[in-house]
């Protein structure tokens, strides 16, 4: 994982801790969830927000320092880097694979 890596869950399996533990020991990372109903229209709210803004030189973290604060709901178990770790490095040089072959016709 990169380091500090942190990840926001939100939508319907933010809700299921199983879900989320599984992102947090394939990511080693935390995972924070916000109490918030249809997530994705608070974050085109703020993305409008700052585009209001933007000619005043106002960021995008600034704008949304008005945000709720992500509470912590899981933390990666301990071991699980080791077993993810080689198939984090795998799915990537999969995915690299797929993406720089040429597209074969279906």
């Amino acid at each position: 994982a990169v380091p500090r890596t942190r990840i926001l869950a939100t939508g319907g399996a933010s809700h299921n801790k199983k879900i989320l533990q599984v992102l947090s020991d394939v990511f080693n990372a935390p995972v924070f969830t916000i109490d918030t109903a249809n997530s994705a229209c608070l974050g085109s709210a703020y993305r409008a927000i700052h585009g209001l803004v933007a000619e005043r030189n106002v960021s995008l973290a600034d704008v949304v320092k008005l945000a709720p604060e992500p509470r912590l709901a899981v933390t990666p178990t301990p071991g699980a880097e080791e077993l993810y770790r080689p198939l984090l490095k795998r799915y990537a040089e999969l995915e690299q694979k797929v993406i720089y072959s040429p597209a074969s016709s279906c």
